[in-house]
């Protein structure tokens, strides 16, 4: 009861984040989300928990998908190819660990995620707000 309870507080707290976030906050929150998907789905490995490995991969390879479709490459649409191989590659190296149960393909996917979660992170308040501003203004009619 009280874990029902607790995962219904937090699915409306997460809700209600996200519909007072700003585009930069949703894909920080997506980062965030990911890696902790893929350090659940490990540690699932770890303790031989299959269905709850699988759920999480699943979850994680889901938010990559996420991330590789808001990929913006309108400015430079090298960067953005590469960003989406990247992303390809990443879902790759979680389908091995899915079927080799293995978890050295999700620390490489880890430490592939921390440096472009680290670069998004680090972006000053002033660009944020601009691009914040350019984003909203788009969306409406």
């Amino acid at each position: 009861m009280y874990g029902r309870n607790l995962r219904a507080y937090k699915k409306t707290n997460l809700e209600a984040e996200l519909s007072v976030a700003d585009p930069h906050r949703i894909i920080q929150m997506m980062f965030e989300g990911l890696l902790q998907r893929l350090s659940q789905a490990k540690g699932a490995i770890e303790r031989k928990d299959f269905a709850y490995k699988s759920d999480r991969i699943s979850k994680a390879v889901g938010i990559i998908n996420g991330l590789q479709m808001s990929l913006d490459r309108s400015k430079d649409p090298e960067l953005g190819d590469r960003m989406s191989a990247l992303y390809t590659y990443m879902k790759e190296r979680l389908n091995v660990a899915t079927t080799t149960l293995e978890t050295a393909p999700i620390d490489e996917v880890i430490k592939l995620v921390m440096p472009i979660k680290q670069a998004w992170d680090s972006i000053p308040e002033n660009i944020k707000q601009e691009t914040n501003a350019k984003i909203l203004q788009s969306r409406q009619p």
